[in-house]
């Protein structure tokens, strides 16, 4: 399974914003689902979303339900994840994954296993 670019961390202040950007270099997310996950520092990863092949959301994380979304760019091999009014907790290195799929629904996300170097993202005043 190819890894995905992950870009787009840094440091923002709690309620602001930030979008994270995944890049599939070289090949279409054409019939993959894209999932992102986090890992904040001494804690385990967690999955936070996923797009479908049929850019269809699935939450893995309730606590970004409302703050956070995901869309893609087939024409730029991308997908973005917009996080707004975010909190000191959602500090974390962020990653994506890929996963080749063959139907509309996104899958468990303990079927991602090809994740990238991650982003880190830092929320503190």
């Amino acid at each position: 399974q190819a890894q995905l670019v992950e870009s787009g961390g840094g440091l923002v202040q709690p309620g602001g914003s930030l979008r994270l950007s995944c890049v599939a270099p070289g090949f279409s997310l054409d019939n993959y689902a894209i999932a992102w996950s986090r890992q904040a520092s001494g804690k385990e990863r967690e999955g936070v979303l996923c797009i479908s092949s049929f850019d269809d959301t699935t939450y893995y994380a309730d606590s970004v339900k409302g703050r956070f979304t995901i869309s893609k760019d087939n024409d730029r091999n991308t997908v973005y994840l917009q996080m707004n009014s975010l909190k000191p907790e959602d500090t974390a290195v962020y990653y994506c994954s890929p996963k080749r799929v063959y139907g509309r629904a996104c899958p468990s996300y303990s079927s991602f296993n090809s994740w990238g170097q991650g982003t880190q993202v830092t929320v503190s005043s």
